[in-house]
């Protein structure tokens, strides 16, 4: 008798684990190891579609007969990725940037079903932060929540009273587009 598949998800984000989670899906976590640099002359889009699918296919190696789960998040500000912060500095330069501004967060995701049929899409949702100070930009750095986090923020979390503005799948800027997936999983036969 053959196995049911599970869902393996590609990644270790906390984030994504919750809210795979709160659908009620059973999966276990494991973390794709690969680089995640931009190559040059790269365009966003086509970085995070590549992390995405590159996640999944590395996990999908190791677990052909289940359903694979990757997803990579951007924010893109004034045409530059504002990727996870190297350091403090680096995360205060992003949040500087998205003072006062709108930026877009894209979640790309790929699904890879067993036999390997692979769908990878994205949701792009709008934001807009209001202006901020130079002292609460260095006390949310000295809080440690940004630097895990493309573009520096968690909209969950600390940075929530500077969103003036939101356009599209709050989901998808914790770092999960759940309605994308759930209906990427139901066209690939994953049972809900």
């Amino acid at each position: 008798m053959l196995a049911t598949p599970r869902l393996i998800l590609a990644s270790g984000s906390p984030r994504r684990k919750e809210l795979l989670r709160g659908l009620g899906i059973t999966f276990d976590v494991v973390p794709a190891d690969i680089s995640e640099e931009l190559k040059p002359g790269e365009a966003p889009m086509a970085y995070a579609l590549r992390m995405a699918e590159e996640k999944a296919l590395k996990v999908a190696e190791q677990f052909p007969n289940d359903y694979v789960l990757g997803a990579d998040t951007i924010v893109v500000a004034e045409g530059q990725v504002l990727a996870k912060p190297r350091d403090p500095q680096d995360a205060a330069r992003m949040l500087v940037v998205l003072s006062g501004r709108g930026h877009q967060v894209t979640t790309a995701v790929s699904l890879i079903s067993p036999g390997g049929q692979t769908e990878t899409r994205s949701c792009t949702t709008e934001v807009w932060f209001r202006k901020l100070d130079e002292k609460e930009i260095q006390k949310y750095v000295a809080s440690g929540e940004p630097m895990d986090k493309a573009g520096a923020y968690a909209i969950q979390g600390g940075a929530a009273s500077w969103v003036v503005r939101l356009e599209g799948d709050h989901s998808n800027v914790v770092g999960l587009p759940v309605p994308l997936v759930v209906e990427m999983l139901r066209r690939q036969g994953f049972k809900l």
